[in-house]
């Protein structure tokens, strides 16, 4: 599971093998032991001491300390010195990266996250018949721009990554108009920002995004992806590129998380705070999120592969598979079932 810990003053140490959290609340210390075997990650969002013994003990059971700036965006992490693989996959990915497998693999993200646009949509159109009009233009219009992603060609990502880029920027125009629509007014918002995010959706979804992209990250490093080296979003200095394309497909977790939260009415006023030009998800705000978002990544699991997975999983899985077929191996879906996919491989 994923440790969130987003309480000033919170104080971790380790105490007979295991981890214990010592958590202040209402003048009190709540204290709260944790085997390591029982983490995945440890994401911290707030003023937290940790001793050198918990660094220690979590590198020693792969557990990654993940630190996020207020609006969920990851700023650093404490991650084991071993490298999930042999060079031989990055080099394959430097060489793909400046051949057609980099077309590829981008017009293949980036189709799979237009279809996940395309049946969230089409599941909000089954219990809102008054629309149906209009979620069928939305659908209709996405629909031609993943045909347009499927059919476009180039002899290098460069020669298409600008109508690439519009056409998935034009579909998520799309896409957030239609989760605007569809929710009570109070909680509709014009589009998506960010950094300051300028409605409560947005901050959360930030929010969201930013945890996500952790994971993502993550999940690269254990399969031997450099997670700089971009095919679509490439040579912006110090940006983890590959995560920006990879996630392509798992974005539609996040926002059904958010969307969720919105559309079953379990946001309020007091979950974000108002700052300058802007919107920010405050410590209640991040806690209900995180609620919802653990729940959903690692605790539920969806039919892949024909086997029942965990979201957290798959995007691991997805990432071996990646990896192998760089390095023309091959990870067969029986694989899923040898390794810890929160682990080491």
């Amino acid at each position: 599971m994923q440790i969130y810990i987003d309480t000033y003053g919170t104080y971790i140490h380790v105490k007979d093998g295991v981890f214990e959290f010592n958590i202040p609340k209402d003048d009190k210390i709540i204290k709260r032991s944790i085997a390591p075997n029982k983490i995945s990650s440890i994401i911290l969002s707030s003023g937290t001491t940790l001793t050198h013994s918990v660094v220690e003990l979590a590198m020693i059971n792969n557990i990654d300390i993940i630190f996020l700036e207020s609006d969920g965006t990851p700023i650093s992490r404490i991650w084991h010195s071993k490298l999930g693989s042999t060079t031989k996959i990055r080099k394959a990915q430097l060489v793909a990266s400046m051949n057609h497998k980099a077309i590829e693999y981008v017009k293949k993200w980036l189709t799979i996250k237009l279809q996940n646009q395309i049946d969230f949509i089409k599941d909000l159109k089954k219990h809102r018949k008054e629309k149906t009009e209009y979620l069928d233009d939305r659908i209709f219009l996405i629909e031609n721009n993943k045909k347009l992603v499927e059919e476009i060609e180039g002899k290098t990502i460069e020669d298409i990554s600008g109508s690439l880029r519009g056409y998935e920027g034009v579909s998520g125009r799309l896409f957030f108009e239609v989760l605007s629509n569809v929710l009570i007014d109070e909680y509709k918002f014009n589009g998506r920002s960010t950094r300051p995010a300028q409605d409560q959706f947005n901050a959360f979804l930030n929010y969201a995004y930013g945890v996500l992209y952790s994971k993502v990250e993550k999940a690269l490093i254990i399969a031997g992806i450099d997670p700089y080296l971009g095919f679509l979003h490439r040579d912006d200095y110090n940006t983890m590129s590959m995560v920006f394309d990879f996630i392509e497909p798992y974005r539609i977790f996040a926002e059904e998380v958010v969307f969720r939260l919105f559309s079953g009415k379990r946001v309020n006023k007091s979950h974000t705070d108002k700052i300058v030009n802007g919107y920010s998800l405050n410590k209640e705000g991040k806690n209900l999120l995180m609620q919802s978002f653990v729940d959903f990544f690692d605790e539920v699991k969806i039919r892949y592969k024909n086997k029942n997975q965990t979201r957290s999983n798959i995007i691991q899985y997805d990432a071996h598979t990646f990896a192998n077929e760089l390095i023309n191996k091959t990870f067969k879906d029986e694989d899923i079932e040898k390794y810890d996919l929160l682990g080491d491989l």
